[in-house]
């Protein structure tokens, strides 16, 4: 950690790692944010695997919509502060060592 904050994506990777090995609770205390957000990419993922397979061009709206993208940096940007305030119960958001 460079400045001493944690970023949106800090524990991502070590989450990332608890939820292959199936640990769902040491994920979310790692990174609640990418955890609630991965659903989300798989789906994205998986629509654009499909459509590069078969040739369509199925579409999520939502991914599209610009309240949902301003709503979702709002989000990040909230949790960027929240998870960096040294008290109770913000220091539950920062990355466990």
């Amino acid at each position: 950690m460079v400045t001493g904050y944690h970023c949106p994506g800090c524990g991502s990777q070590r989450a990332v790692y608890q939820l292959l090995h199936g640990h769902i609770l040491a994920a979310f205390r790692l990174n609640p944010l990418m955890v609630l957000t991965l659903p989300l990419l798989v789906y994205g993922l998986g629509l654009t695997l499909y459509n590069y397979i078969f040739s369509t061009s199925h579409r999520i709206s939502l991914f599209y919509n610009n309240a949902f993208i301003f709503g979702y940096f709002a989000i990040a940007i909230l949790y960027w502060v929240l998870r960096n305030i040294p008290y109770a119960p913000f220091t539950f958001l920062a990355p466990t060592e």
